[in-house]
């Protein structure tokens, strides 16, 4: 999986929002492709699990209530050095300081409320994964 493989989530804002739809063609566009996709609504225990790493944050508490506020939608997506460019493609946490054309820019509401999760790297795109999807289910 490592280098061609990444996941990202649409979530709860853009999901709820219809804006799913265009997100997942915008990254078809981009040369992604998707291998594995779910709809589902995450638990406070999956939420606290799948975001642990920022347990000590400030913003971790509020990153669960949102994460759980709604359903998303866990994909994983294949390309050629695929984490580095789903990075690229969805742009800077904060929608104002992303680039035009970007997902984030174009779809999101605030830096909390951004529209979509992607791996930061090809440890984590492989772990996070494995978080919602087995093998069998990664086509």
């Amino acid at each position: 999986m490592a280098g061609n493989r990444t996941l990202t989530i649409v979530k709860p804002d853009a999901f709820a929002a219809g804006k799913a739809g265009k997100i997942i063609a915008h990254l078809e566009g981009a040369d992604f492709k998707v291998v594995a996709a779910r709809v589902m609504h995450l638990t406070t225990v999956q939420a606290e699990e799948f975001y642990g790493v920022h347990r000590e944050r400030p913003f971790f508490r509020s990153l669960v209530t949102f994460m759980t506020s709604g359903k998303c939608m866990p994909l994983v997506l294949e390309r050629a050095d695929a984490v580095a460019e789903l990075r690229t493609v969805i742009g800077s946490t904060d929608p104002a300081e992303a680039a035009e054309g970007t997902v984030r820019k174009l779809y999101a509401e605030s830096k909390e409320r951004n529209a979509i999760h992607a791996s930061d790297s090809d440890e984590n795109a492989s772990r996070e994964s494995r978080f919602f999807f087995a093998e069998s289910e990664i086509l």
